[in-house]
């Protein structure tokens, strides 16, 4: 059964930066692309970015472009989010989730499934 377990979320002041971690277990990164997604209180989830480890492919959403990189290390069957340059607006539980097809995909959160519990992110002076 596909599980993930995210991590490493916590309290910021502006303008700084968090990374958090995804461990995942029984699919392969190479195959299928894990993706970040984040939902604030009242809002609906939104996709923040993903990743293909075997092709090398990534995406991300316009707002954190140039601000938030992702990665992944196929050995640990983990990603990762490397989140700079943080802004109030950021704020929200973060999740990961897995693709639920083969190949690559960006982040409608309907082509996601077998979701984590979510890490929460507080950016706020």
């Amino acid at each position: 059964q596909v599980q993930l377990v995210e991590s490493g979320g916590g309290s910021v002041q502006p303008g700084g930066s968090l990374r958090l971690s995804c461990a995942a277990s029984e699919f392969s990164l190479d195959y299928y692309a894990g993706g970040w997604f984040r939902q604030a209180p009242g809002k609906e989830r939104e996709g923040v970015s993903s990743i293909m480890a075997g092709p090398g492919f990534s995406y991300y959403a316009d707002d954190v472009k140039g601000r938030f990189t992702i990665s992944a290390d196929r050995a640990k069957s983990s990603m990762y989010l490397q989140m700079n340059s943080l802004r109030p607006e950021d704020t929200a539980g973060y999740y990961c989730a897995k693709a639920k097809a083969v190949g690559e995909c960006g982040v409608d959160a309907t082509e996601f499934e077998s979701w984590g519990q979510g890490t929460q992110v507080t950016v706020s002076s």
